[in-house]
């Protein structure tokens, strides 16, 4: 087996919780990969708001208090070391994929991740693309394929319909022959509408006028009353919220059409995803693309100011 020779990398990392303050680009020393994982050298990578939830220490019950630590989950590069019992994938192979909540670190020339969450990259695809694809693209498709079993003939209402997530899982709605309706901000009513969305509201539409139109409503911005939820869901429909809290675990366990999902790493998921994007079924814009040493200033404006809008911050090495 080829065996990558380690040197001092770059990456995007923080030695406490905090603000955007607490990021620093700094030397670090890439661990080698253990029995399943793969050590990656990243070509490009992708923000996602759980970046700065996770380093705020939102969610230090799963990520510890072991610092330094990296920043950054999806990516996309070439496979530069593989550990041992590997065998889907191998050395100088293009690839895509999520670094683990806990270990994180794709914001970096190296990263190691699962074996599990990283699949080969589709030829026609630039780094860029492939980047914007792992977490927003998983869990739409978990949400509207793999939980929602959609089909030809149901309708699907998506609650920011022109965020990552949204934007995903109305284009794999639409592909799987179910109409959507949405939300999204009053100034981007054309670009929903170009998407394929119809009806479109505002973030503070009645739902009664919308009352049992839909048998899934896909509520991916968190912010969606549950009576309103439940007033445009035919019978026997369902609610998927993907922004968890402790009172929304609660109501998820109750018997009812509400569910919170998280979305959970699986090889063929993510390769099917992988092929939408292949195939042209699943874009996902890219808003803007900065090198990796001048990121942090850039991850600091999209988490304070939500700029840039209309599609993924991208990071490349290159």
């Amino acid at each position: 087996m080829e065996v990558f020779v380690m040197t001092t990398m770059k990456r995007i990392q923080y030695h406490q919780y905090g603000g955007p303050e607490v990021m620093r680009f700094e030397d670090f020393e890439p661990t080698r990969p253990g029995p399943g994982e793969v050590l990656v050298r990243v070509k490009a990578a992708a923000a996602n708001p759980m970046d700065w939830k996770i380093r705020s220490g939102e969610m230090k019950i799963m990520t510890g208090r072991k610092f330094p630590r990296g920043l950054g989950h999806d990516f996309a590069g070439v496979v530069a070391e593989v550990g041992d019992g590997v065998t889907r994938l191998g050395v100088g192979d293009e690839v895509l994929g999520g670094a683990s909540i806990k270990a994180a670190g794709a914001f970096a020339e190296m990263v190691v991740a699962d074996e599990k969450a990283v699949v080969k990259k589709p030829a026609d695809l630039s780094w860029e693309e492939a980047a914007a694809v792992p977490i927003v693209g998983l869990t739409a498709f978990q949400a509207m394929v793999s939980t929602s079993k959609l089909h030809t003939g149901q309708a699907v209402f998506v609650h920011g319909c022109l965020g990552g997530v949204g934007r995903s899982a109305v284009q794999l709605a639409l592909a799987h022959g179910a109409s959507v309706g949405g939300s999204c901000r009053g100034t981007a009513r054309q670009e929903a509408h170009d998407l394929g969305v119809t009806p479109i509201v505002d973030f503070d539409f009645d739902a009664m006028k919308l009352a049992g139109r839909f048998d899934v409503v896909f509520d991916t911005a968190g912010t969606l009353p549950i009576k309103a939820a439940r007033a445009l869901l035919k019978p026997g429909g369902r609610i998927i919220d993907i922004t968890p809290t402790p009172a929304k675990f609660v109501r998820s366990a109750l018997p009812g059409p509400y569910q919170v999902l998280i979305a959970k790493v699986s090889v063929e998921d993510l390769e099917a995803v992988a092929q939408a994007v292949g195939k042209g079924i699943l874009r996902l814009p890219i808003a803007r693309t900065v090198p990796l040493g001048r990121a942090i200033e850039a991850l600091t404006e999209l988490e304070r100011n939500r700029t840039p809008k209309g599609g993924k911050l991208v990071i490349t090495t290159e």
